[in-house]
């Protein structure tokens, strides 16, 4: 696998901890000492928050990018965690939806401005939006793999369903290497025998990682401080579960990253 590797992280429903997954794996893998750049697609901006980025703060943003107004490393910010950096998103992420609509490269927008500035990381995750719109398209599109965070509950399989068929269609429109890296069980209840129930389910029909993530108190109080669970509590259930799920994807990705030892780094990352 060539490097950087982008990864898009996927899941039309809310609250099953996609935004968790992305800030928190994002942080595991650069603890383990990858280059590693996290990119806000949605317009809520809790993935920039969730790394310490304040809304008011933001110069720059995704919108920027998607627009044409500024390059990729011109949003980059760094993050209090070491070798993870992010492009944040604000509310006007919104706008972006509806100002390209009628554009010819609406699809693609991200993939042209992404690709040409990201040589310099050893991982990109993008944090796409609680939808299968615009914005989740073009994370799609751009990608190599998508992870999707599953909540085990009752209509997780359904809405499971309508992902994997948006995910043939953009692979077969727009991004022919794009493909399913897994599924990370999330909010896992081990006392509760339906989770137990999804989770086989889940795993009769797709790659399931062995890393799976509890309910956690530390990961949901982690976000209103603006940290990952690996610097609020490193010890915590939750830190400890996406640190093995970052060591499955070292692990799928063998090899490390060539990018260390040939000494490039990121371009124009602003302080956080």
């Amino acid at each position: 696998m060539s490097f950087p590797v982008i990864y898009a992280v996927a899941n039309q429903k809310g609250g099953v901890g996609k935004t968790t997954t992305a800030v928190n794996l994002a942080a595991s893998l650069a603890a383990a000492e990858k280059r590693t750049l996290l990119i806000d697609c949605d317009p809520q901006g809790n993935a920039s928050s969730g790394v310490g980025i304040r809304p008011r703060t933001v110069e720059k943003s995704l919108y920027d990018v998607m627009i044409g107004r500024a390059t990729l490393p011109e949003t980059v910010v760094e993050t209090a965690v070491p070798l993870l950096w992010v492009v944040p998103a604000t509310q006007d992420l919104v706008a972006a939806e509806l100002e390209l609509v009628d554009a010819g490269d609406r699809a693609t927008r991200l993939r042209d401005a992404v690709k040409p500035y990201v040589d310099g990381y050893d991982y990109v995750l993008l944090d796409c939006p609680p939808s299968l719109g615009l914005l989740t398209l073009n994370a799609l599109t751009t990608a190599h793999r998508v992870l999707v965070p599953l909540q085990c509950e009752y209509y997780a399989l359904e809405g499971l369903t309508h992902l994997m068929a948006t995910i043939d269609r953009v692979k077969g429109s727009f991004n022919a290497e794009l493909e399913v890296e897994g599924i990370v069980l999330t909010m896992f209840d081990g006392r509760n025998s339906l989770t137990h129930q999804v989770a086989d389910e889940v795993k009769a029909h797709f790659r399931v990682f062995d890393a799976i993530i509890p309910r956690n108190v530390k990961l949901s109080e982690a976000p209103s401080h603006g940290k990952p669970a690996l610097l609020y509590d490193v010890q915590s259930k939750g830190a400890q579960g996406y640190l093995s799920l970052a060591r499955e994807i070292l692990e799928s990705t063998r090899g490390g990253s060539a990018l260390r030892s040939s000494g490039r780094k990121p371009t124009g990352a602003r302080a956080g």
